[in-house]
């Protein structure tokens, strides 16, 4: 990518007021000052890294604040500047992101371990204060990945696990996919070099060979959508090579996986979602169990489309993707997104929308508040927020994601304690099953419970996996 220069920066906060441009372009000049005669290892001034951070949020149609902090966001770590400073200078907002996304100092810890433990906490639970932290970092972290080929090979592998381990499962959980996909990409490219570039180069043979009939069928869907007098607009979509690793590592063939090309339909209303849908499947010979309502059911990161695959030319297995335009706002940068959806977005209404809306943030804030030792929280978050997820489903057809290995337990009380605390029987797919079953990916769920019932019965716990679930049952359960 090239490098992010001031008149680039200048042109791409054009569309901010003018109140807030002086503010930005305050920032950065207090930023290029304080880190005046400060180098990166590429050799480039210090400046290029903040400027480039600032860039990519105000792609992403930050607010200003987040936008100033994104500039500043090194300043109290690596340079005299003091949090009081950036009060007076801008205002707390600002002084409080600045300081979310500032290392907690080495002098505070006996090791670099309990450091490094300490830190991950800090941006893991950022979450819970203000997620524009989160959301600084995670542009921190892309532009530090895009620049890692000036690091030595060890700092390029530590840096490139961390990101997979902390970075990528934070971008899922707030659905900003975009960042997700070029962190995996940028991870693997380090990890598995050979892998990486043999992967690209066939994905990027098979693409330039198909692209002739992905161009037919975009063609063909638009004229058919034209007859319906539904205004569209169709991408050619090609799945990122961290995507094709794992399939292939599930010993899949290329030409085995089914949405190694996509075409992302875009159409103004849910309505018209679903007609385009009748078009599609009116023009191709249809997979059956390749179909998912992500509109009737979004993700519990909030994403929306229909997915189905059908059969291309030659037989090429061909994903069609179908939402409204709004919904491909949000399938691309996830929480983020509502910057450019809902003008004068505040910091308030983010974070009730991911109390709200988020499923994880119940787990990280239950998580949070039973571990005081940094290095039991993490623990708990690898084994439940940052390990292998399995959707399940209600029997309305909702989606629940859950830790892979959880229970009915776990599920009933994802639905609420009132649900886990009356909980008789759990049916797994129509049958019976007990308590400890192991949950797997797609399984429908219901659960039988005795209103009359509002103390759990203590056997649950030891059917428990989720830290909420053992917490709520132990809340009611003290002697258990």
């Amino acid at each position: 990518m090239d490098k992010i220069t001031l008149e680039k920066f200048y042109e791409q906060i054009k569309d901010y007021n003018e109140y807030d441009q002086k503010k930005i372009i305050k920032a950065y000049q207090m930023a290029e000052e304080l880190h005046k005669g400060q180098f990166r290892e590429s050799g480039d001034p210090y400046i290029i890294h903040p400027l480039s951070v600032a860039y990519i949020l105000s792609e992403l149609r930050a607010d200003a604040d987040t936008v100033c902090a994104g500039l500043l966001h090194d300043t109290l770590e690596d340079t005299k500047l003091t949090k009081e400073e950036i009060v007076s200078n801008f205002n707390q907002d600002v002084a409080n992101l600045v300081d979310g996304v500032t290392k907690i100092a080495k002098m505070n810890f006996s090791s670099k371990k309990e450091q490094n433990l300490a830190n991950t906490r800090k941006i893991l639970t950022s979450l819970r204060n203000d997620v524009r932290i989160v959301i600084i970092k995670l542009a921190d972290r892309l532009h530090n990945m895009r620049t890692l080929e000036y690091k030595k090979e060890i700092k390029q592998k530590e840096n490139a696990l961390e990101t997979l381990d902390i970075f990528v499962p934070l971008a899922y959980y707030i659905g900003a996919y975009r960042i997700r996909n070029e962190l995996e990409d940028l991870s693997l490219k380090y990890l598995e070099p050979y892998f990486y570039q043999t992967t690209l180069e066939n994905r990027d043979r098979l693409e330039k060979e198909e692209m002739p009939s992905l161009q037919h069928m975009l063609e063909e869907i638009t004229e058919s959508l034209k007859k319906k007098n539904i205004i569209s607009n169709i991408k050619i979509r090609t799945k990122n090579i961290y995507g094709i690793y794992k399939k292939l590592s599930e010993g899949k063939d290329l030409s085995e996986i089914h949405d190694l090309f996509s075409l992302k339909i875009m159409v103004p209303t849910v309505d018209d979602c679903y007609v385009t849908l009748g078009q599609v499947h009116g023009l191709y010979h249809v997979v059956n169990n390749q179909f998912k309502d992500y509109i009737c059911t979004p993700k519990p990161n909030m994403y929306q489309s229909l997915h189905t695959t059908v059969f291309g030319k030659d037989d090429r297995l061909v994903q069609a993707q179908i939402r409204t335009f709004d919904m491909d706002i949000i399938a691309s940068f996830g929480l983020p997104a509502y910057w450019q959806l809902k003008k004068g977005l505040t910091r308030n209404d983010m974070q009730q929308m991911l109390r709200e809306k988020f499923q994880f943030y119940k787990s990280l804030e239950e998580i949070d508040t039973s571990f005081s030792n940094n290095k039991e929280f993490i623990e708990q978050i690898r084994r439940q927020l940052l390990t292998t997820r399995i959707s399940v489903y209600t029997m309305k057809g909702n989606t629940i994601q859950l830790p892979k290995g959880s229970t009915p337990v776990d599920f009933a009380y994802e639905l609420g304690p009132e649900v886990g605390n009356s909980m008789q029987l759990a049916v797994v797919n129509d049958k019976k099953v007990p308590f400890n079953h192991t949950l797997q990916n797609e399984d429908r769920v219901r659960i039988v419970t005795d209103p009359t019932q509002t103390i759990p019965n203590p056997k649950l716990l030891k059917a428990a996996r989720t830290i909420y679930a053992q917490q709520m049952i132990k809340k009611f359960t003290p002697n258990s």
